[in-house]
This record gives structure tokens, sequence and C-alpha cells, in this order.
């Protein structure tokens, strides 16, 4: 049944063939023409046919059939040999790799379904071929950016080894996040011990890496002023800002924030603002788990180094608490003697009238001289175990001006015209003792009605710190006399060298003194201070 089937199918495909190569007409004149001469051969030889008429007949039949014959052999060429060669030709083209021609189907004579159906099959290839490519585009290209990806936290984690402080290692990072993304701008910021979020640095359009000390001053842009005014300020261009910056700054390109937050144990240290064209983002879930990586990483290396320093402050304080504790069982405890044997010496030399008045005298400066040495210490003591504000040097002298005021009832100013104090432990607690010192001196000899602590920062960096009074002064910054009582002159001298500054102290007699200290942070001179 299948046999018969499929010979049925190939007869009516031979038919059909026939048909479309108008081969059917030629072949059945041709069948005529033959089946006429035989009838007119077998008549002729079985002596039906009288006369001569049936010669020319034959004739007219063999020209019949030749002319037949002529005209299926050109149908047989055009409609079915040439289309099969042509075809035979694109299909070894393919084979050796060229691409598919789709064939004219006015060209392809009878073969017109097997050509349709080439083209066709020819079609499905080659969209197997693009999306075969295209996927082996796709993986190759994420086989790069898993490279880079692996680059990039080999990177970050070399720098995060290095012994960088985190506004040095964020601001070397910045550029590296930026690239990852492939961001047009990018900004940086650090949260403070004290809780606010602080710029460090950013990437602007342009591709250059401002740092904090770069960024502009508020007044010299629009926004800045409408900051410092409060004011709502209207304008339709930013005509000014493009020529400054020398750039659109409002271009058309559809540009998404992407924020990569450094977390440590739930707690935000600092961010990474990236501002990236919203096509690249699309279905770059990866790229957003590294950010989240590296975010990850930088806030365990920003804790950990928070960490070090305030364990560096606590190991500072315990041995300075532990000298305190020394002094006070040692010197103080002496010195609390000596003053009781002089305290008692003095009244005995009161009881005897025949006593002279100078020895009197000498015993009473014996005993000031105690008092005083002995209130000196108590003032060490206390400073020595009062730990410096773990929130930085701005509150502890701010502290340290309202103790003065409360125990010596002079007018004390503090002003401080620094957004953030970058400093480490070591330096803070060498610029507080100044101070300190400073304070002291001014309790002791100045006799001064008002004081003023001044804290400034530079767009470069340097801080200054000013101490001055309006008390009587001196003529010269190392008197001539007793080396005991100027000592804290050299000693803060010494600090301020050991710190890395430089310090200046300008007395005039009836005007007061001037205590000036400028200092430049630097990190090899904070390595070792630590």
């Amino acid at each position: 049944m299948k046999g018969r089937f499929t010979r049925l199918m190939s007869n009516s495909a031979i038919m059909r063939i026939l048909i479309v190569g108008r081969l059917l007409g030629p072949f059945a004149v041709l069948a005529l023409v033959l089946f006429a001469i035989l009838l007119l051969s077998l008549g002729m030889n079985f002596g039906g046919f009288d006369g001569e008429w049936p010669l020319p007949l034959l004739l007219a039949c063999a020209a019949i059939g030749v002319l037949a014959i002529l005209v299926g052999s050109s149908r047989l060429h055009s409609q079915l040999l040439k289309p099969l060669a042509e075809l035979e030709h694109a299909v070894a083209d393919v084979c050796e790799g060229e691409p598919w021609s789709n064939l004219p189907l006015g060209d392809v004579g009878v073969l017109g379904p097997v050509t349709r159906d080439l083209d066709s099959l020819s079609g499905e290839l080659i969209d197997l071929y693009e999306d075969m490519d295209n996927r082996v585009a796709r993986q190759t290209r994420q086989l790069s950016q898993q490279t880079a990806s692996l680059k990039i936290l080999y990177e970050v984690a070399a720098r995060i080894n290095r012994l960088d402080e985190a506004e040095a290692l964020l601001m070397r990072l910045l550029p590296i996040v930026k690239r990852m993304l492939q961001g047009r701008s990018a900004t940086v910021q650090l949260k403070s011990t004290s809780g606010q979020m602080r710029l460090l640095g950013s990437i602007d359009l342009a591709g250059r890496l401002q740092s904090e000390k770069d960024q502009l001053p508020i007044q010299l842009c629009r926004c800045g002023r409408a900051l410092s005014s409060g004011d709502i300020l209207c304008s339709r261009d930013a005509a000014g800002c493009m020529a400054r910056e020398r750039q659109i700054m409002f271009g058309d390109e559809d540009l998404q924030l992407v924020t990569l937050p450094l977390d440590y144990h739930g707690d935000t240290l600092g961010m990474f603002r990236i501002y990236v064209p919203r096509p690249l983002m699309e279905g770059r879930e990866d790229l957003l788990e590294l950010g989240t990586t590296v975010g990850q990483h930088l806030g365990i290396a920003i804790a950990k180094q928070r960490s070090d320093e305030e364990a560096r402050r606590l190991s500072i304080m315990d041995e300075r608490t532990a000298l305190a504790n020394e002094l006070h069982d040692s010197l103080a405890q002496t010195l609390a003697s000596l003053r009781y044997q002089v305290r008692m010496l003095e009244e005995t030399l009161e009881k005897e009238s025949l006593v002279e008045g100078r020895a009197r005298s000498e015993t009473r400066r014996i005993r000031n001289g105690l008092d005083e040495a002995h209130t000196e210490l108590r003032e060490l003591l206390n400073s020595f175990r009062a730990p410096l504000d773990q929130r930085g040097l701005r509150p502890a002298l701010e502290k340290l001006a309202n103790r003065f005021r409360q125990e010596t009832g002079v007018s004390i100013f503090f002003q401080c015209n620094c957004r953030q104090v970058n400093l480490g432990a070591s330096e803070e607690m060498q610029m507080l003792r100044i101070v300190q010192e400073s304070l002291a001196n001014v309790r002791k000899h100045a006799h001064a009605q008002t004081v003023r602590i001044l804290l400034t920062c530079s767009v470069d960096g340097e801080y200054l710190l000013l101490v001055e009074d309006d008390g009587v002064g001196f003529v010269d910054t190392k008197p001539v006399g007793n080396p005991g009582e100027h000592i804290g002159l050299s000693i803060m001298d010494e600090r301020a060298k050991r710190l890395g500054g430089s310090l200046r102290i300008e007395s005039e007699p009836g005007e007061g003194t001037r205590v000036e200290l400028t200092y430049q942070p630097d990190a090899t001179q904070r390595a070792v201070l630590t």
C-alpha cells in the first residue's frame, strides 16, 4: 500500500513537472507523430495504402516530430537542465562557505518549489548562524566582562591592603569604579565620625578628577549663590556654567544614577555615585552585584581603619592614664608631704617671736612655690586623665574653653571655620596640648580679660590654630629668669616640631600675646606620629 502511494506521488510529481515546464505538449505531439508513422509504416508493409500519398504524409509526420523534438529539447534545457545547473552551482557555493544567493523564481523553471524550499532552508540556516554568532559574541563579552570584573576586584583588594587612609583610598578607587560601570561622571562621599556625609571628590564630564580642595567656592556658581542667600533663583539656560566649563551641561543623553553604598554591618560609611547611560545598565545585574561586593570590601576596610585609629587613641590614653597614676602615687604624694611639712615649719616659726621676718618671708615663698607646683601637678594629672573627645578636636577645644571659663571667669571665645577636621588621634592630641599650655600661661601670667581660640582650614588642607589674649604680654619669647618658669614655651615649640608644623609666638608689653600654629597634614608625618 505504501509502495503504491509512493508511485502515485511520483507520477503526479512527474506530471506536474511536465505541465509546469511546458513539456507535455511537445512530448504528446512527438508521441502522436511516432504513432502515426508506425501506422503508416504498417499500412505500407501490408499493402493497405494505394498510390504515393503515404510518402509525403510520412515526411510531414517526420518534420512535425523533428519540430516537437526541437521544441521539447529547448524547453527541457530552459526549464530543467539550466535551472538544475544553477541550483547545483548555488549549492556548491554554500558548501564552500559562501552565502546563499536567492535565485529568481522566473529562471528556475520546474525547480521553483525546490528553490523556494532551499531558500527557506537557507534563511533558517542564516538565522541559526547569526543566532550562534550572537551567542558566541555574548558569551565572549560576558567572559571579557567577568575577566575585567576579576581584574577590578584584584586591584581593589590590592589597594585595600596598602596602608592608605580612607580618603586617599576612595579617591584612588573612584576612577576604577567609574571605568567599571562605564560612567560619564562620578562622585565619592565619606561619612565622618560625627555622622555627616562629606564629599571627597568627583570626576566631571571631561574626565577630570577633582578632590575636595579643588571644588568651586560656593559664591562662584549660581547654585552656590542660591544656597548662600536662601532665595529662589530662576534661569532659562546654563550659559554661564557652559562658558565656564567649556562644555554642554544638559544634553539629550539618558543617564541613570547608580549608587554603590559602602556598608559595614548595616552602617553606611560612604558611597559612590556614578552617572551611567541607561542603555548600558540594561540587563547588567552582574555589574550591580560587582559594585555591591566592592562596596562591602571598602566598608570593611574603612571600618577596620577607624577601629585601628580608635585603638591607637585608646592606647595613647591608657599610657597617659598610667603615667598620671604613677605621678599621683610618687611625685604628688611627695609634694603633699612637703606642703604639710612647710606649713608645720611656718606655724612653728610664727610661734617663735625671735625669728626674723626674712626667715618667715622665705618660708612663705617656699610654701607658695610648693602650692603652685602642687596645683600645676594636679592640672597635669587632670589633663592626662581627661581623654580626648571621641568626636574629634573641635568638641575637645570647646570643652577646654568652657572649663577655662568656669575656672577663671575670663571671657573666652572659640571659633572654628573648618567644615571637617580630618586629623589623626596623635595630631589632635598635640594640637590640644599646645592650646592647654597656652591657656595655662594666660592663667598664670597674662592677667587677661578676653581670650580667643581660632581654628581655620585653608583650601589646600592647611590648618591654622590661634590662641590670643589681651593681657600684659612680655618683651621676649624667652625672657631671662628662672628657666623652669618658661619651660612651657619650649614644650609647645617641641610639640609643634614633632607635629611637623611651625609655631610662632608674638607679644608686646601691654598688647597681649598671640600663639599661632600652622600645620599641613602629611601622610608620612602621620605615620611617624602614630
